[in-house]
């Protein structure tokens, strides 16, 4: 199954939910959203700085990690941007591909 990573920052509201159910209610939310959309959550970590948490799921398609990003923003608590994570195997088959492109200003 194709690995993403979901970066999450949480608006005052969503802080106002972490701090009435800790961080292991929000873990257990997440675990839920993935699973309903047929995924695994793998990772789930609080962090400081730019983003408030990070998590990796393994998900059944594209569609499914857009629907669980889709579902974090539009309940209002929290931002949610998505990253496909590609394993070296998947990279060593891109470098065997033949792709024709023109540079800018070439």
């Amino acid at each position: 199954m194709p690995k993403y990573l979901l970066k999450v920052n949480y608006n005052a509201n969503g802080v106002k939910g972490v701090m009435k159910e800790g961080g292991s209610g929000r873990r257990e939310a997440a675990t839920q959203l993935i699973e309903s959309l047929g995924g695994k959550l793998e990772s789930f970590y609080f962090a400081w700085g730019d983003v408030d948490v990070y998590a990796v799921a393994d998900m059944p398609d594209a569609a499914s990690a857009a629907s669980a990003a889709l579902a974090v923003s539009a309940g209002g608590g929290a931002s949610c941007s998505t990253v496909v994570l590609l394993e070296a195997e998947e990279i060593d088959q891109a470098t065997q591909k033949s792709a024709d492109y023109r540079p800018p200003g070439a």
